[in-house]
């Protein structure tokens, strides 16, 4: 394997990514981006023979300087919405100056780029990041990605409150999602890193293999459960209004207002999907995931 660097690898799926890595290449070609060296899992992963560099996505200076010797970088999208467009192109620039050859970005599966859509803040960011690189010259590899699995509980809430609530409150209406689980994303990404010439300049859809709405979602919960789970689509204003009432913070209140809107909106509704090849198999099922963190 060329010798890479996954940006933020301390995060949920840059953990799950390098440690994908490790069981296909030596560790001395891995290298990883990180904010602050006293981090356990820092220290971890300097245990295990990894190349630490150190910098963020603010400082284009010291990204220069941490990409230097590195082929490949491994660009996990900020979840900061406001900065992280700019924090992008601090990415791409340096890995421009540091001669870097390829870069890889995790991107978003989309079917409008309008800015009156719901999700506009998000999937504006990461169109614009896609013009960037594929403007910069360097050999790419886009990475679009439907919702993460792990978002379901985050959304309605863990075992304890849905056995309270009994019911699943978002507005969503019909909208389906293709979900894929993070150790899948970070297991297919692994596999490309590894034989990168076989993926440049490309652009990838990864969707799960099956599609799911919140509807089918509370029916599968019922089975895990052995308790009915309702569920209820309400309008955005009495979602909105009722979610504040509940004491939310106002931006929570609005990252699933978003999302919801843009889920009935079918924004996250894709039966093709680019997944399946690379990881040779299907994508775990939603009611397998579900079952795991319902039990």
């Amino acid at each position: 394997m060329k010798k890479t660097l996954i940006t933020g690898a301390t995060g949920s799926l840059g953990q799950l990514l390098v440690s994908a890595l490790k069981s296909k290449a030596d560790a001395s070609n891995i290298a990883v981006l990180v904010r602050d060296t006293a981090k356990d899992l820092v220290k971890e992963y300097e245990s295990q023979g990894l190349d630490i560099r150190v910098s963020d996505y603010e400082n284009t200076d010291k990204l220069k300087v941490a990409f230097e010797g590195i082929e490949q970088v491994f660009l996990i999208s900020g979840s900061d919405l406001d900065a992280r467009l700019q924090q992008h192109k601090n990415v791409i620039e340096a890995a421009i100056a540091a001669n870097v050859k390829h870069i890889f970005y995790t991107s978003s599966v989309r079917k409008t780029e309008s800015k009156d859509a719901p999700l506009d803040a998000v999937i504006s960011g990461h169109a614009k990041t896609e013009e960037a690189i594929l403007n910069s010259g360097l050999d790419y590899t886009i990475l679009r990605h439907n919702l993460y699995s792990e978002v379901v509980p985050m959304f309605i809430g863990d075992k304890e409150q849905l056995l309270k609530t009994k019911a699943i409150y978002l507005p969503t209406e019909n909208g389906k999602v293709a979900f894929i689980p993070r150790k899948d994303f970070a297991e297919a990404e692994a596999n490309i890193i590894v034989s990168s010439e076989d993926y440049r300049n490309k652009i990838y859809e990864f969707n799960g293999s099956t599609l799911f709405s919140f509807e089918e979602i509370s029916e599968i919960l019922t089975d895990i459960l052995g308790e009915k789970i309702a569920y209820v689509s309400p309008k955005v204003d009495e979602f909105e209004s009722q979610m504040k009432t509940a004491g939310l913070p106002d931006p929570i209140v609005g990252m699933l207002s978003m999302f919801s809107q843009g889920i009935a909106n079918g924004e996250f509704n894709f039966e093709k999907t680019d997944i399946e090849k690379v990881l040779g198999r299907k994508s775990q099922s939603l009611k397998d995931f579900l079952s795991q963190v319902y039990a």
